[in-house]
């Protein structure tokens, strides 16, 4: 089998670490070419000396001596933001892995769209923010959006072409750390107990959206663009143990479900080696030791984001930047102290209700929103 020449975009976080160990797992059927990071160059020329790729990229540009001095070879090098598009435009690769979290991301998926690049796409915040512009360009290049975040992968796997046949996608969500945690004790939330989560090991970002279920509530939006399907058909279930990454329920009524354990080396393989399915050395479920499996309906009125997202998913148009932004704001002010957790909501409803959103909006549109969200998150920050 030939092997499919890959660019990770975000390399040095716990998606691209996850990457570089599938590419180490089944070398015969994946080729790392092109690496990037935001600011961490050292770490960024160890993977790079390891694997060899023909191309690297440091998004941080005072970084750029630091990353040429701790290179052992001499890649082609790509610096700044352009740097990601370019590096996802002309490196020799079919497909490019995004696991850029926020924004980042969304121009050098464009641009890898625009150059006939399959995508393998863990950054949802991608298509939350402009999934019409992204699904409407790859659909015109005739290239593969490929979902690497274990919901939406195990949805893609359950589907297996058969969209039209959907009555339900229903999306688990772990619950985060506070699932059983009574809302009026939000307020008294810290960091550090956000940042404990009972199942996956990821970064600050997404740990405190697991913890709001901002993360889950961007998935619905991300699953409606993925799957061409309406926002009313798309759900979420609770489900502790995260076995179960997710289901589709067809119009029948049969459900077909995806399993296995937490770790994001499955979701990545199956969409780089998809359609095939190839061995690795991941540990397989032993049933007899699970126990239990269990399900819950969420906690809609003491988790805001789950509704909040519905609302910005149906509406459409720009509205769905407006909530990712701010979010996005109101995380960083959480992590810095400077908002508590119920704050986190709050902010986002606020810029929501305060924003007029544009319908069928282009790219420049979305990025205007994004900015004017951030600047007025940024305010009601400060007046917290």
């Amino acid at each position: 089998m030939k092997r499919k020449r890959i660019v990770v975009l975000g390399a040095t976080g716990s998606i691209g670490e996850s990457a570089l160990k599938v590419a180490r797992d089944i070398p015969e059927r994946m080729e790392i070419v092109g690496l990037t990071a935001n600011t961490s160059a050292t770490k960024l020329a160890t993977q790079a000396n390891e694997l060899r790729p023909a191309s690297v990229c440091i998004v941080d540009e005072t970084k750029l001596e630091e990353l040429r001095d701790a290179l052992n070879y001499r890649p082609k090098l790509f610096v700044g933001e352009p740097g990601l598009s370019e590096i996802a435009a002309t490196a020799d690769a079919e497909m490019v892995l995004i696991s850029i979290i926020g924004t980042g991301g969304l121009r050098p998926a464009l641009a890898a769209i625009e150059a006939g690049k399959d995508l393998a796409l863990a950054s949802k915040e991608i298509l939350v923010m402009a999934g019409e512009i992204v699904m409407r360009a790859a659909a015109a290049k005739r290239v593969r959006i490929l979902p690497v975040d274990s919901e939406h992968n195990a949805i893609f796997q359950c589907l297996d072409g058969r969209a039209s046949e959907v009555r339900r996608l229903i999306l688990t969500a772990s619950g985060g750390p506070f699932r059983d945690t009574p809302a009026e004790r939000f307020a008294s939330i810290t960091v550090e107990q956000a940042l404990r989560h009972p199942t996956w090991n990821m970064g600050q970002k997404i740990t405190i959206d697991s913890a709001t279920l901002f993360n889950k509530g961007l998935e619905m939006i991300e699953a409606r663009w993925l799957f061409g399907v309406e926002m009313s058909r798309v759900e979420v279930v609770v489900h502790p143990q995260s076995i179960v990454h997710s289901m589709v329920e067809f119009a029948d009524g049969s459900v077909l479900a995806q399993m296995s354990h937490s770790d994001m080396c499955f979701p990545i393989q199956y969409a780089v080696t998809w359609p095939d399915r190839v061995p690795n050395s991941l540990a397989p479920l032993d049933f007899g030791k699970l126990q239990k499996l269990e399900f819950s309906t969420p906690r809609y009125d003491d988790f805001p984001a789950l509704n909040l997202a519905r609302r910005a998913g149906e509406s459409g148009g720009t509205l769905p930047a407006a909530l990712n932004a701010a979010n996005e704001i109101a995380v960083a002010a959480f992590l810095d102290r400077r908002l508590p957790f119920p704050g986190i909501w709050q902010v986002v409803e606020k810029v929501m209700n305060r924003h007029h959103s544009v319908a069928e909006a282009d790219l420049d549109a979305i990025l205007a929103t994004d900015q004017w969200a951030r600047a007025e998150a940024v305010a009601l920050v400060g007046r917290t």
